[in-house]
């Protein structure tokens, strides 16, 4: 949402335009925007959206060894997503 470290040159003058639903996937630890500066984007523009975040991710979603294996998070990510497009487009 924007460069790392300037959550002053916020990226998001567009999303009001987006009509349709939309899933924003990110890390917990990405620089470009943290999990709260989405969510309170997302209530502040009134977005038809959603946020899953990846605990422990990154800007490409990679998370420290403690959490788990990547794999496995990379999976959960694309169950999700398959899932939220199933539901949301019926």
């Amino acid at each position: 949402m924007h460069p790392p470290g300037r959550p002053d040159k916020l990226r998001a003058e567009h999303l009001p335009k987006i009509k349709v639903p939309m899933l924003f996937v990110q890390g917990s630890r990405d620089a470009f925007g943290t999990k709260q500066e989405i969510e309170a984007l997302i209530t502040r523009l009134k977005l038809p959206a959603e946020l899953y975040s990846i605990e422990g991710g990154d800007h490409s979603f990679k998370v420290p060894k403690s959490v788990g294996p990547q794999e496995k998070i990379y999976t959960e990510a694309m169950n999700y997503i398959v899932g939220w497009l199933a539901h949301t487009f019926r």
